[in-house]
């Protein structure tokens, strides 16, 4: 079944098109007049009767050409018909085989290319003398439609690489957007998460206790106001990621443990760290080793408020970096289990630890409790 590919073009013509369109028409004019003087100087007078209605065959077989666009099929084998009993549909012929090998399938194009020899063929055997064996006048006539087919390939295989390239990169800008926006969210998440969670342990203990002392109050508040401004001094932080690549955004350490750490304290919380590295760790390592206590602090204040709390990070070069953080059990329910509806901090968790080349273990212990380990590689 003969078909072509899904029309691109505008249903008006541009003046490319246009353009095109002209000067294929001109050659396949030019083609039938050249034909029609060479035809006249050999053809005794009886026969311009039959070289009229062969010129009045070329000009419509010309004029079918501004339908190529639409119907580039149906016009080649309109002309292909027509060429095996007029010569001077031939440049006609030649520019809708153009047409076809450029807007249809490869497969169409080499049935209507076979199906155009019919009319060498036929004129090996009905051509005049001109000094060409049979065999040579269809080697020619072959390279010559050949060459048209040829041609026009090679603008539709262009057209689709060109098309191809362009959906590449189209994929690759959404692949790229998606990064960003899966990156703003994981630094909103862990940012946010935790300055939220801080606002809610204080904001809950004035709610419980109403009759508190008046010092425990003011620390209280403080420790709220404190915390609101820093939640939106880091928000800020983070929204400069839509306009600013990640790499240039402040960005924590493995030394600012030790700040996030006193903080949870400042906040009513009971935090032993253990931390014993001989040497500084890659950013991407330190960076991370925050991010997994950060993430893992939070998660107590929500689900365990009031556990006591054990951060250890140890490692070597050339070995790894184990982060581990355990709460012990209490009255209170645990963080959530993995895959639970509200545990997504844990899966963007595992990603940004994957993204660092580790493996994140979480779960609940033996004692009741729950634990968030990360094994990080250390070059």
């Amino acid at each position: 079944m003969l078909a072509s590919l899904p029309a691109s073009a505008p249903a008006r013509r541009s003046p490319r098109d246009w353009t095109v369109d002209t000067a294929l028409f001109l050659l396949a004019v030019a083609y039938g007049v050249a034909t029609a003087k060479s035809r006249g100087a050999q053809a005794p007078e009886p026969g311009l009767s039959w070289m009229y209605v062969e010129q009045i065959a070329g000009a419509l077989g010309s004029a079918l050409l501004w339908l190529r666009r639409r119907k580039p099929v149906e016009v080649a084998g309109v002309l292909i018909a027509l060429s095996v009993v007029f010569e001077m549909v031939a440049g006609a012929m030649l520019v809708a085989l153009f047409s076809v090998a450029v807007r249809c399938l490869p497969r169409t194009t080499a049935i209507v290319y076979a199906a155009s020899l019919l009319p060498v063929v036929s004129d090996v055997f009905t051509r005049p003398d001109t000094g060409l064996s049979a065999f040579h006048f269809f080697v020619f006539g072959t390279i010559v439609q050949g060459a048209a087919v040829g041609w026009g390939l090679f603008i539709h295989h262009r057209r689709q690489l060109l098309e191809r390239v362009a959906a590449e990169a189209g994929l690759r800008a959404e692949q790229a957007q998606m990064r960003a926006r899966e990156e703003v969210a994981r630094e909103m998440h862990d940012v946010l998460g935790h300055r939220l969670s801080l606002l809610s342990l204080h904001a809950g203990a004035l709610e419980y206790r109403p009759d508190a002392p008046s010092e425990d109050i003011a620390r209280a508040a403080g420790v709220i106001r404190q915390s609101a401004h820093q939640a939106l001094q880091d928000l800020r932080e983070v929204l400069t990621v839509l306009r600013a690549p990640a790499g240039e955004l402040p960005q924590p350490t493995l030394a600012d443990v030790h700040r996030l750490v006193a903080e949870s304290c400042t906040a009513g919380m009971q935090v032993r760290l253990l931390k014993d590295i001989p040497e500084a760790v890659p950013d991407l390592i330190g960076r991370t080793v925050y991010r997994v206590v950060q993430e893992a602090l939070t998660n107590v204040r929500k689900h365990a408020s009031g556990a006591t709390v054990s951060v250890q990070v140890t490692g070597k070069a050339g070995d790894q970096l184990t982060v581990e953080v355990s709460n012990a059990a209490t009255g209170a329910r645990h963080a959530p289990p993995p895959g639970a509806p509200h545990g997504q901090g844990l899966a963007g968790l595992a990603e940004r630890v994957a993204l660092a080349g580790g493996r994140l273990e979480y779960g609940p212990t033996g004692e009741g409790g729950w634990e968030i380990g990360a094994r990080l590689p250390w070059p």
